[in-house]
């Protein structure tokens, strides 16, 4: 589609009378809370890399890579720097030598040949979870020799803080049937919980905030920030890996801010307050979700686009849920189908910004990818909205027509509403990796296990936080009212029974990375959605309601920098 063919978003004007002729719902979303705060960024200049912070960066990343490459280490040293490195948020620096280190270490491990730190609960924890996340598939077995012939944990273990902590850290990369790695979790989660009252105050801040979420789940940018605060007070810290981890955290971001500010310039363009006042005005946040799927310099292209998609689709989720008409949302969906500028006549008013906004999203992806060969990625993206629109408005009809479907039909419709895989499907797009192919996108959009695990955990854990909410305002019944209603069960089974279904689903992401079919940086992307999941869902909707954890987060992440 040419350029030109979009229509330019100030010739379209919302035109109130028509918007109130009709009896539409509300969902009384609060406003957006940051207004332009970060507007002023989008004039920042980029970082140069003859600027002294620059290049003080660069020498100290040079003497990181040395430590960890440096020969005369044992095995226990590298899994234990290498930790620190992922929790400090700076491991994307050195991911050749981290993959490298622990490629050799995989190699040379004989489950046969027991060596003295095969003894040590503590290394042998830490190596099997590190081997799991790079995708190495080392099997559970190794933890047999710390558990009697009933297959229970030994007791003597308990007094080892550290090592429990790390047993129950890598307890967290279990797969189905690993019954060995569910003692672990019961065993570690009991003793953690009862030991708390009685720990130092750094250690008992670490068990703590592993048992509300392991490290596994969490998002990489909120951990750098808050482990540089805990890893600084620790009196055996490495003062050049301390440094060199905020000089990194505050370089990422000043460049975060500065995109964030291009993208409100992006968004007061659409001028989303006055155009669309029933949606939910939630730029900021989609940034951060956007960072949560990658914050690395080097897919700032793809944020471009990630971004911009899942801020349109959130305004089509609430035209759909909150505010447009039967016969609105059909001619929206023909629209779509058809992706054509054209079909832009046929819209009421409020429709047309949304749709030509849409529209001029992906031309400027055409632009971008003009030159690469790789145009065929974004016909993937379209059909993937195409899908996501068509479900929305299947949904829409079962809430016009007051059904409760069957749980299993609910899921299937509700995992595609949920529209994650039309933003993983958006999240490949502009990777620049060579291994990012069309054979990617087709596994990504025909069924692969962990889009479709991804997809239930976010469909179910934003089911448990919202439901009571949506019901207030009229929508469809959620996978809560529809199991409830299926199988007679309480709201609190209900929500036991949905959590257990979530944990499954864990273990089937869990499976795909450890024996992975494709690079894991394309599987990343489905665990970082997870992980944003259970991150802004586990107790309420953080991004509907945005005043919550969510401020803090934000703040965390784009005001505050590291002291």
């Amino acid at each position: 589609m040419a350029a030109n063919s979009i229509l330019p978003l100030s010739v379209l004007t919302l035109d109130q009378t028509q918007l109130h002729d009709v009896s539409r719902r509300s969902a009384d979303f609060h406003p957006s809370i940051w207004g332009d705060y970060f507007l002023s960024y989008s004039s920042q200049a980029k970082l140069e890399v003859d600027a002294p912070e620059w290049q003080e960066h660069q020498h100290l990343r040079e003497k990181v890579k040395n430590m960890i490459m440096e020969a005369q280490h044992t095995t226990s040293q590298k899994l234990d720097l290498i930790n620190k490195i992922q929790h400090l948020g700076v491991c994307y620096q050195f991911q050749k030598e981290i993959e490298a280190t622990l490629q050799q270490i995989f190699e040379a491990y004989n489950e046969f040949n027991v060596k003295e730190d095969e003894n040590d609960l503590y290394i042998v924890s830490l190596k099997f979870r590190l081997l799991r996340q790079g995708g190495y598939p080392i099997s559970s077995n190794v933890f047999e020799k710390f558990t009697n012939s009933e297959g229970k944990f030994s007791e003597s273990l308990i007094n080892n803080v550290p090592a429990m902590l790390s047993l129950y850290e890598a307890s967290h990369l279990r797969v189905h049937g690993e019954k060995i790695l569910e003692e672990a979790l019961t065993f570690t989660t009991s003793h953690l919980q009862s030991m708390l009252p009685n720990l130092t105050s750094l250690l008992r801040t670490e068990v703590s905030e592993a048992l509300k979420q392991p490290f596994y789940k969490r998002i990489r940018r909120l951990e750098a920030k808050r482990y540089i605060s805990i890893y600084e007070v620790d009196e055996t810290h490495d003062p050049m890996l301390l440094k060199l981890a905020k000089l990194d955290f505050n370089m990422l971001q000043k460049e975060h801010k500065r995109e964030l500010g291009i993208f409100t310039r992006w968004w007061k363009d659409l001028d989303v307050t006055n155009n669309f006042p029933f949606a939910r005005d939630r730029l900021v946040e989609g940034y951060f979700w956007t960072l949560g799927i990658y914050f690395e310099p080097q897919y700032s292209l793809a944020r471009k686009f990630f971004f911009k998609v899942i801020s349109m689709s959130s305004i089509i989720d609430d035209i759909h849920d909150v505010y447009g008409t039967p016969n609105e949302l059909q001619l929206f969906s023909d629209a779509i189908e058809r992706w054509d500028a054209t079909a832009v006549n046929e819209l009421p008013e409020y429709m047309k910004i949304c749709y030509m906004a849409l529209l001029d999203v992906y031309v400027e992806m055409e632009k971008e990818l003009a030159e690469t060969g790789e145009l065929y990625r974004i016909d993937y993206a379209k059909t993937e909205m195409k899908i996501f629109v068509r479900t929305q408005l299947k949904e829409n009809k079962w809430l016009r027509d007051r059904c409760t479907p069957k749980f299993e039909e609910y899921m299937k419709l509700a995992t595609e509403t949920c529209g994650l895989r039309l933003l993983l499907t958006t999240s490949l797009v502009g990777m620049q990796e060579d291994f990012v192919t069309k054979e990617a996108f087709d596994w990504v959009t025909k069924g692969a296990l962990i889009v479709e695990a991804a997809s239930v955990i976010c469909r179910l854990m934003d089911d448990i936080a919202g439901h009571e909410f949506e019901q207030q305002r009229g929508h469809v019944a959620s996978s809560v009212e529809c199991y409830m209603n299926e199988y007679k069960k309480s709201k609190e089974d209900t929500y036991k029974e949905l959590q257990e279904r979530v944990i499954n689903a864990w273990k089937d992401i869990n499976q795909e990375c450890f024996k992975p079919l494709f690079p894991m940086p394309i599987l990343t992307r489905a665990l970082n959605f997870s992980r944003i999941m259970d991150t802004l869902y586990d107790d309420g909707d953080s991004y509907t309601h945005s005043k919550t954890k969510m401020k803090d987060y934000i703040t965390s992440l784009f005001v505050d920098p590291v002291p």
